[in-house]
């Protein structure tokens, strides 16, 4: 079981092997985020810089109070340099603070372009990419990896600023201090890059697995939640719960290897540390002896040193942040350089008015990695006003043509027109306006009743919103509800009852007053009563609008003006439902089949 679970864990996320993206790259497109706030930026940068030269004044005090103010005997020299010390120490603290605060405002403002970019990006993304992505892997990429760039900003940026500026001005120092024991010290460098390099890459690889392996718990997490009525009905909560714990399990054993990585490579930058104070130790106190140098600058040179080994020691854990990020980062930015399939054309113009003419002409289509199309050469032409039923059975293509009339997709072969006009001549925005949609899974936003039928149209009145209602014939039980429209519906509408959230919705699309109207199997799961409510705020709806209805009960559209059968991707037939009854083919066979061979309804 173990085996197959992994198997088929590789199998669904192939689309994580990606090529990767240098780090100097993932850096260039974050600090393009950053350099949208060049005056914090520019005053963090002062408090960097402030910061690391005031570190370097206390050395120099202790070396004069050794080298001249002992020797001396003069008291007085002590409190002045005490004095200087106490002064710089505050210094230190404002500039330390002016680093901070601004870096800080820098990284925040850095996450809030960078998140807003990509759920901006992902907002304009095709349907079929989010038909090969999880929720919870989406929701991952802002949540998690965004928050992990954030620690990045807000303090491994900091952190390498300061260290970088700290390293370079004591290296300065060191060679003014003494430039032969530099010389020495240099020697442990190479080593101390090289082991770097090495694990760098190693513990980059090991943070992609952990931020891959939690993408794939939220996942879990979010499905089965979302689904938890299907879980429980099916008695599958140990089986979840294993499944749970694969996913929890992979995550703990690459979090384990990248700490293994880490725990190897802090000891290595210890012992190179410790062995440049030997170093110091073995070489300097020889020439103190020789009388080469004086010991006020051997204690100032190893000062240094010990305030090298901070930003050294930093590093280690900064490359630890700077790993994670990274990783993180690559998978944000993997959301937002894939292209949306469908987009405006060059030259593409806004669809002004719509009098609600379509025309399908030799559609041919598969969804991406099909091998059969799913329609084959359909041609369809709904007349501006009508009512347009979409019958057959299960995978016929019904809801594949609506997705393409809505320009969901773009056909392989063929066109779609609307008012004449091809669709992809025309922009995106005003053909989606165009329709209203009531579907059989209806999705409420988890708000108030006003708030989602107000999503028909945002900012409409509060007289808006009544009017629609009562046309959806939805009024009446909304005013029965404690609160009114400010009734909480919950998420996903749960508090209400499929009836209430279908005449919602319809009330939501009154509100949009489109051209065209699509109606998704809206009935198919009610009883009689609620159906009955349907159908009647339905008929108020289709007035002077072009209908397209997708039905499976043909008692909901005896009254179409056009019946398309379809099947295994064609239209095999299309007529008024009284024709197509009397000549006896396919869609005869199916209304005996629900009502009776005597074609009564009962």
């Amino acid at each position: 079981m173990m085996r197959g679970f992994h198997i088929g864990h590789m199998a669904r996320h192939a689309a994580d092997d990606k090529p990767r993206q240098p780090i100097r790259v993932i850096f260039r497109r974050l600090l393009t985020y950053a350099l949208k706030s060049r005056g914090a930026l520019a005053i963090a940068a002062t408090g960097v810089i402030g910061a690391s030269l005031l570190n370097m004044v206390v050395p120099q005090f202790t070396r004069i109070t050794i080298d001249r103010i002992i020797p001396s005997g003069d008291v007085n020299r002590v409190f002045f340099v005490a004095a200087a010390i106490i002064a710089t120490a505050i210094a230190m603290g404002a500039a330390s603070f002016v680093r901070s605060y601004f870096m800080a405002i820098v990284g925040q403002r850095t996450i809030y372009e960078l998140r807003n970019s990509l759920y901006r990006h992902l907002q304009t993304l095709s349907l079929g990419f989010f038909a090969q992505r999880r929720t919870g892997e989406l929701m991952s990429r802002v949540t998690n990896d965004v928050n992990a760039v954030q620690q990045l900003i807000t303090g491994g940026v900091m952190e390498i600023a300061t260290d970088a500026a700290t390293f370079l001005v004591i290296m300065g120092l060191l060679f003014f201090t003494d430039w032969r024991l530099m010389l020495f010290l240099l020697a442990t460098f190479p080593v101390t890059i090289l082991v770097t390099m090495k694990f760098g890459k190693s513990i980059r690889s090991a943070y992609r697995e952990v931020q891959k392996h939690i993408a794939h718990v939220n996942e879990h997490l979010q499905e089965t939640i979302a689904n938890i009525r299907v879980v429980k009905s099916f008695g599958n909560e140990e089986y979840e719960i294993d499944r749970f714990d694969q996913h929890n399990l992979l995550n703990m054993e690459a979090s384990i290897n990248a700490v293994r990585l880490w725990s190897i490579y802090f000891p290595l930058i210890e012992m190179m540390n410790y062995l440049g104070l030997v170093i110091i130790l073995t070489f300097g106190v020889t020439r103190v002896m020789a009388s080469e140098l004086s010991l006020g600058t051997l204690v100032a040179f190893m000062a240094y040193y010990q305030l090298l080994q901070q930003p050294v020691r930093r590093f280690s854990h900064v490359m630890n942040i700077v790993q994670q990020a990274s990783a993180a980062a690559e998978r944000v930015f993997e959301i937002m350089d894939t292209a949306p399939d469908i987009t405006d054309s060059p030259g593409a113009v806004p669809l002004a008015t719509c009098r609600g003419a379509l025309a399908i002409e030799h559609v041919t289509f598969s969804y991406r990695g099909g091998r059969d199309p799913v329609l084959r050469d359909v041609s369809l032409e709904i007349q501006p006003q009508s009512t347009v039923a979409l019958v057959g059975p299960s995978g016929a293509g019904k809801s594949t043509i609506v997705n393409l009339l809505m320009r969901f997709y773009d056909p392989q072969e063929g066109r779609i027109l609307m008012d004449g006009g091809d669709l992809r001549g025309l922009t995106i925005e005003s053909v989606r306006r165009q329709y209203g949609v009531v579907s059989q899974e209806i999705l409420l936003l988890n708000g108030t009743v006003a708030e989602n039928i107000a999503y028909g149209r945002p900012g409409a009145l509060q007289d808006e919103i009544t009017a629609a209602a009562r046309e959806a014939n939805a009024h009446d039980f909304i005013t029965d509800f404690p609160e009114g429209y400010n009734t909480q519906v919950g998420e996903r509408g749960v508090k209400l009852s499929g009836g209430q959230r279908q005449r919602i919705a319809i009330a939501r699309a009154l509100l949009k007053n489109p051209a065209i109207l699509v109606f998704d199997e809206a009935t198919s799961h009610l009883d009689s009563e609620a159906e009955q409510r349907i159908q009647q705020a339905m008929e108020r709806l289709r007035a002077n609008r072009t209908c397209i209805v997708i039905a499976h009960r043909l008692s909901t559209v005896q009254r179409a003006d056009l019946m398309v059968v379809l099947d295994k991707g064609r239209i095999v037939e299309q007529g008024r439902p009284a024709q197509l009854l009397a000549e006896g083919g396919r869609y005869a066979g199916m209304f005996n089949l629900q009502f009776g061979a005597s074609g009564k309804k009962g």
